[in-house]
């Protein structure tokens, strides 16, 4: 029996020395990949005092360092560096760094965090199999987000926020079906978000601020446990996201949000924090939000929401911050707010509120800011609903045959308004332009100089029509109205009720915006006016029902009474023609409006794709450019690819150096057109015309007098002719270097009048009948005034 069991006992030593010497061994192994990973980070602070001998797995965890064992097996490890923490030296290999990691296999936290880690991250961390939550926040990591990541099946955190990741977020993370965090604040990711995001049941908090996500946010109504959506400083919108119910904190601050706060944020019984701010929110403010159940912290400022505050309004006690800034709002403040101040913020700056500070607008200023984003006044929508009983009451009394033909033309109306509009209901937006400038013509530097103010001489203020005004004056848009159609939109002529003419540009929006998309067009549009541009009278929006985008713009300009300038020079039909004094002083004010157009804004307007079917000429026939290069034509209405000025197809090809010479070259085509008398309308006739002027400059006069329209070349001086011809060749060099300003033009230009003027004077008072040839005024660089 006894020796059974020294037997037994010399067995269980036997095994408890192995299993000792065993785990010794393992320690030590674990022990070495420590030691090694310590070496990769360059010894950081956070590491010293590992030695080789150390027991980690028993170690006092620090807030810079933990390690956690179980069954003598590491399974968690904290490694957190300093904040501002730089990158590792050059020798460091990210690849060498994860190889090391990985022989930690039973790992199921990893927080490698502010460790100056860079690279893009590999694909080996697939490796891993047990990980549970990696945390690598605060590094310099680079690159896409690796495949391998999206195979580790539980994953339940994965914090990647702080780096330098790119490109889109990988459609795969859908496959993370236990995923709870997903965190990738400030990095680089662009695009838009992926829809498999829909598909994390588990997801709690979803934190993408700071990157560059774009378009809308899928629907996330059926995520019931998705408790943090941070989408803060993107360019994610229009729709407000859909979210589930249970939602605690909601940041959308900085976006592209538009279509209004929906009436379900209401049922968000737990939500605690929201930030709306910086977006384009419209439309009337839901005060609920003041006195939602759980509210704590509450951000709507810089939107456009309107509406009228009162003092009883209620609001929730627990409020500790509420920004109602920068919006449209007007009324008193409610007395709740201001209650318990000490424990509270409430910012209410730059609205139309009656609180006598100096930070408030007129009430003016919101009501008119309230028509621009289309939202009618209290008391008008009073009004409209006593127009609509009043005429419920009367249509009453007409049951039957009326009833009949009214509901036949609705149905009627409806039909080609379908037809018309593609299914899209519209309502009338007037906006009104501000004398100043906005924020965005400010930030790109874009200002109006001092000859704007000369150029803006006999025209009528700038304002907002209603299209009511507009069928009107158009007959309601009647065929007989019409002008033509271009690349650029509809044009009708029309007549206002005070009897001003004018031309009415109609331009169908090819994206749906919002009215502010176009206020900094607008802005610039309202200040454009130059006597020798068909300048700007106002505008018009209308917009879409359902979401109140912008469906057509209306741009009313002076209407020019006398044609085209090509109809007065070069049309065989016409019988009216201009003498040469008259086609200089065409030239004059062509080229005073490129320069304007050029200088008179900053940054200037060009290239402006010039023909001379776009130079009118007005009652006097002074020259106006009819058709420039505005922001909100190109922009919307694709000008730069559809016009077919004979200089567009270089442009194309030369991109964007020497913009401004491509309007000299567009304009040497016009003045050869003046010249010759001849409508140029291809290359070829171009190329040959520039030739013969080119061989006409240094020959006699006969020989200019070849090239010169028929109709004036009698009675123009050889020296004024030769001048025009000379710039005019300039003006078409191939190179656009080589051509001139626009300020040698015009001085070249008022020389050749001088001369004709000159030679006019010495030919009346010729006793031979002869113009006096010797004639030579002085050749002196003038001033050339903007107007």
């Amino acid at each position: 029996m006894k020796k059974m069991i020294c037997h037994a006992t010399a067995l269980v030593l036997f095994t408890l020395s192995i299993f000792i010497g065993y785990s010794e061994q393992l320690q030590s192994s674990q022990a070495q990949i420590l030691s090694r990973i310590q070496h990769l980070l360059s010894f950081p602070e956070s590491l010293n005092g590992w030695k080789n001998e150390t027991d980690f797995c028993n170690s006092e965890p620090r807030s810079t360092l933990t390690v956690v064992c179980y069954e003598e097996s590491i399974t968690q490890l904290h490694i957190i560096g300093k904040k501002d923490t730089v990158k590792l030296p050059e020798n460091f290999s990210i690849d060498s760094f994860v190889t090391t990691l990985v022989k930690l296999p039973n790992l199921k936290v990893l927080k490698l965090v502010s460790l100056g880690l860079w690279g893009p991250l590999p694909d080996k961390l697939s490796r891993l199999l047990s990980l549970e939550i990696f945390d690598a926040s605060s590094n310099f990591f680079h690159g896409t987000i690796p495949k391998g990541i999206l195979s580790l099946a539980g994953l339940q955190a994965l914090i990647l926020d702080g780096n330098m990741f790119g490109g889109r977020l990988p459609n795969g993370l859908g496959s993370l079906s236990v995923l709870t965090v997903l965190s990738m604040k400030n990095n680089s990711f662009s695009g838009s978000l992926p829809d498999s995001l829909v598909s994390l049941k588990n997801l709690r908090i979803l934190a993408l601020s700071n990157n560059k996500f774009s378009g809308e946010v899928p629907d996330f109504s059926n995520l019931e446990n998705l408790q943090v959506l941070g989408l803060e400083n993107n360019s994610l919108g229009p729709q407000f996201p859909r979210i589930s119910s249970k939602i605690v904190s909601l940041v959308l601050r900085k976006n592209k949000f538009t279509y209004g706060i929906p009436e379900v944020v209401k049922s968000f019984y737990q939500l605690e924090h929201l930030d709306v701010s910086l977006n384009k929110f419209v439309g009337p403010f839901p005060s609920y939000l003041l006195s939602m159940p759980a509210i704590t912290y509450l951000d709507v400022s810089a939107n456009r929401f309107t509406g009228m505050l009162f003092e009883d309004m209620p609001c929730n006690i627990q409020l500790k911050f509420v920004n109602l800034s920068a919006n449209l709002f007007t009324g008193r403040v409610p007395s709740c707010l201001l209650s318990n101040s000490r424990n509270r913020i409430v910012q209410y700056a730059v609205n139309c509120l009656e609180t006598g500070d100096v930070t408030q607008q007129p009430s003016s200023y919101c009501q008119n800011q309230a028509l621009a984003v289309g939202i009618l006044p209290h008391h008008r929508r009073q009004k409209e609903a006593s127009k609509i009983i009043l005429g419920l009451s009367i249509s009453g009394s007409f049951i039957g045959a009326v009833l009949v033909v009214a509901l036949a033309l609705v149905v009627v109306r409806k039909f080609l308004a379908k037809n018309v509009e593609q299914n899209f209901p519209v309502r009338i937006i007037e906006e009104n332009a501000s004398t100043g400038y906005t924020s965005k013509l400010l930030s790109d530097a874009r200002y109006i100089t001092e000859a704007m103010k000369l150029g803006a001489i006999g025209l009528p203020a700038y304002r907002t029509f209603s299209l009511e005004e507009l069928e009107v004056a158009t007959n309601n848009f009647d065929t007989s109205f019409f002008m033509g159609e271009g690349s650029c939109g509809q044009m009708y002529r029309g007549q206002l009720k005070d009897g001003t003419h004018v031309a009415v540009r109609c331009l169908k929006t090819k994206r749906r915006h919002s009215t502010q998309n176009f206020m900094h067009h607008i802005e610039l549009i309202s200040k454009l006016r130059y006597h020798h541009l068909v300048s700007s009278l106002g505008h018009c929006f209308e917009c879409y029902l359902d979401d109140s985008s912008v469906s057509r713009i209306f741009l009313v300009f002076e209407y020019v009474p006398n044609g085209t300038l090509r109809s007065w020079i070069s049309d065989r039909h016409s019988r009216r023609k201009l003498n040469w004094t008259q086609r200089i002083a065409a030239a004059v004010g062509v080229a005073k409006g490129i320069q304007f157009l050029h200088t008179g804004i900053v940054p200037g307007i060009f290239p402006n794709y010039l023909k001379v079917t776009d130079v009118l000429l007005d009652q006097n026939l002074v020259a106006k450019v009819s058709s420039y290069n505005l922001p909100l034509l190109a922009e919307n209405m694709g000008k730069d690819g559809g016009h077919s000025s004979i200089a567009s197809t270089e442009l194309m090809n030369t991109r964007v150096k020497h913009q401004e010479k491509f309007d000299i070259y567009d304009f040497g085509v016009i003045l050869l057109e003046i010249i010759s008398g001849r409508p140029i309308n291809s290359k070829s006739e171009l190329m040959v015309l520039r030739d013969q002027l080119q061989a006409s400059i240094t020959v006699d006069n006969a020989s200019r007098k070849s090239v010169a329209d028929p109709a004036v070349c009698g009675a123009c001086s050889d020296e004024s002719l030769k001048t025009v011809i000379e710039i005019c060749w300039k003006c078409l060099l191939k190179i656009p270097a080589d051509r001139p300003s626009v300020e040698d033009i015009l001085w070249n230009l008022q020389f050749a009048a001088q001369v004709q003027d000159g030679w006019k004077g010495e030919y009346s008072n010729s006793s031979d009948g002869s113009p006096v040839s010797s004639f030579k005024p002085a050749r002196l660089r003038l001033t050339i005034p903007q107007n």
